[in-house]
């Protein structure tokens, strides 16, 4: 069986983490499925799905990395090309990368206790995202 839905989330911009693992959880226990895959992607190239310890020091923390390895820059060639601001949002994102895809056991996503799932908004705007869950097993 296959199940798929839709999560819209609002991110503030650069840096927002947003964490979406009870909109997962619930679009998991509404598929029905007991065990199989949970695919998690979010469309657009300037956002990543990671998991992570949700907690306001590494919300923090995971933007200001992101910054350290790929900094804002008006050298990159999509800076050169588009002049959008947003050359290392793109590289950020495709660091992370869009899709995250997590074991369904017993109706659940198989986390950790201090394991959540979360959209990061690499993007220098707010933004509207999307990300679509695929629900796949028995």
């Amino acid at each position: 069986m296959i199940y798929q839905r839709e999560i819209r989330a609002a991110a503030a911009g650069h840096g927002d983490v947003k964490d979406i693992t009870g909109e997962v959880v619930r679009l998991v226990a509404a598929s029905g499925i007991q065990t199989g895959i949970a695919q998690v992607f979010v469309t657009g190239s300037t956002a990543a799905i990671v998991t992570i310890e949700c907690e306001p020091g590494l919300a923090r923390d995971l933007p200001e990395m992101l910054d350290r390895l790929v900094p804002p820059s008006r050298s990159y060639g999509h800076e050169q090309a588009w002049h959008d601001g947003n050359g290392h949002s793109h590289l950020q994102a495709t660091t992370l990368g869009p899709s995250l895809s997590l074991p369904i056991s017993r109706g659940e996503p198989a986390l950790g206790t201090w394991q959540q799932i979360v959209l990061v908004e690499c993007d220098i705007r707010a933004r509207e995202r999307t990300v679509v869950v695929t629900v796949m097993g028995e």
